[in-house]
């Protein structure tokens, strides 16, 4: 009997992926003209000068293995000689939101871009952004997840600086949350892993330092704070002038918190100096805002009010919202401080309905409890229960220190009015506030 065979036939579909080897030939001509080789040495012992040739003119399609050689020689990756050139500008633009202190459509970008992200280190990436946004933005609770799962994809795939940076975002929400035994612990891990030998740019070294002397201070150990303080100045040097402005603003802060009211007088004139120098116009804003409020602890709340007036000038004229609506609540409270009610309840007002036109939550508590200082100093009791009672309500969910902070204030307002049996009761909700 005879068999007959029959052959079966494969259709093929034809792709034409001429398109994409044409654009990864172009991002190989680019990144060797940026990285200064010619084809000849970026080929190597492996490829010849016209193998490059011919992947930089669309004549010939790179293996992975072929571009896992020449990427760390063009200083990059072969997810990135891959990448979708849109998707890629995309995250260029949400990170440009971010640096650029746009920090409610940062939140939104990178969750659009997470939605559709598949490899881990980019989206570790991206999470990383997105902690820090909403951190920025006083979201902490929401930030917690995105820094902690970053901070476990790096730590897998090997990428130890960028681990550093989660943890550190991490550690913020923790302390906005108020959990500073938790955020304490994640900051001494990073600075350890500095000390130990781990390559990091030293502003983010002395962000650490400086993050670690407020969870010092917070917990009354001064002298362990003022350490770290000075360990930040020392790294300095090796920042160029606007960095260096910033940390010393930083530090200004770190300083007045810690009650070295000299130390940061010295820190924030040195940062405004610098910032000048550099024509970071909100950052000086942000050092003159400091500024006020520490000459204000000091007492002195003529220089207080004209470093305010600067600072509100620097912000309005950046159309910066979130600092100005800040600042107007410091001119708020330096009002009440000089006995004028009057002028410090307008503030509040306009800095509360600036803050909520901004989303800044932090400002809009800090001016509500201003309103209702000043209402209780015009006389205005009611009303000023009122707003003690709403800022109470608003503060539910911040974390202790700022429900501590308004019962108080509510507290000695009614003290003050000789209602004691009042102000103790909310006195002892304070005390018991966790």
């Amino acid at each position: 009997m005879n068999t007959i065979q029959t052959r079966r036939t494969r259709h093929r579909v034809v792709v034409d992926d001429t398109p994409l080897a044409r654009a990864i030939g172009q991002r190989i001509r680019q990144a060797r003209l940026a990285a200064g080789l010619t084809q000849q040495q970026l080929a190597g012992e492996r490829f010849t000068k016209a193998y490059i040739s011919a992947l930089e003119n669309a004549l010939a399609k790179p293996s992975m293995a072929a571009l896992n050689y020449l990427a760390p020689r063009l200083g990059t990756n072969a997810s990135a000689i891959l990448a979708d050139p849109g998707a890629a500008w995309g995250r260029i633009e949400v990170d440009l939101n971010l640096a650029a202190g746009q920090w409610a459509e940062a939140v939104d970008g990178y969750v659009g871009l997470l939605e559709v992200a598949q490899e881990r280190g980019a989206r570790a990436e991206l999470q990383l952004g997105l902690a820090e946004a909403l951190c920025r933005l006083d979201r902490p609770a929401e930030a917690i997840r995105p820094a902690t799962e970053a901070s476990a994809a790096f730590a897998d795939l090997g990428r130890e600086a960028e681990r550093a940076w989660a943890d550190y975002w991490l550690s913020s929400a923790h302390y906005q949350q108020d959990n500073p035994d938790e955020a304490r612990s994640l900051l001494r891990a990073i600075h350890d892993r500095i000390r130990a030998g781990l390559a990091v740019q030293a502003d983010f070294a002395t962000r650490v330092l400086i993050a670690l002397a407020m969870n010092e201070t917070g917990r009354g150990e001064i002298a362990a704070a003022i350490a770290d303080l000075e360990e930040a100045r020392s790294l300095a040097a090796d920042l160029d002038i606007q960095r260096r402005g910033t940390m010393l603003a930083s530090l200004a802060r770190a300083y007045q918190g810690a009650g070295d009211l000299e130390g940061a007088f010295r820190a924030g004139t040195q940062a405004h100096a610098l910032l000048r120098q550099a024509e970071s116009e909100l950052e000086i804003g942000r050092v003159e805002n400091e500024l006020a409020m520490t000459y204000l602890a000091a007492g002195n709340a003529t220089k207080a009010g004209e470093l305010a007036a600067k600072a509100r000038s620097t912000a309005e004229a950046r159309g910066d919202v979130r600092l100005a609506s800040h600042v107007i609540d410091t001119q708020a409270v330096i009002a009440l401080s000089t006995g004028d009610a009057d002028m410090a309840l307008r503030l509040a007002d306009e800095a509360q309905a600036m803050a909520q036109r901004a989303g800044h939550a932090a400002v809009i508590l800090d001016a509500s409890v201003t309103r209702a200082r000043a209402l209780a100093a015009l006389g205005r009791h009611d009303e000023a229960a009122a707003a003690f009672a709403g800022a109470a309500r608003a503060a539910e969910h911040a974390p202790p220190s700022r429900r501590r902070a308004i019962l108080t204030s509510w507290a000695e307002s009614l003290a003050a009015l000789g209602r004691h049996d009042e102000a103790f009761a909310l006195a002892r909700q304070a005390l018991a506030t966790h």
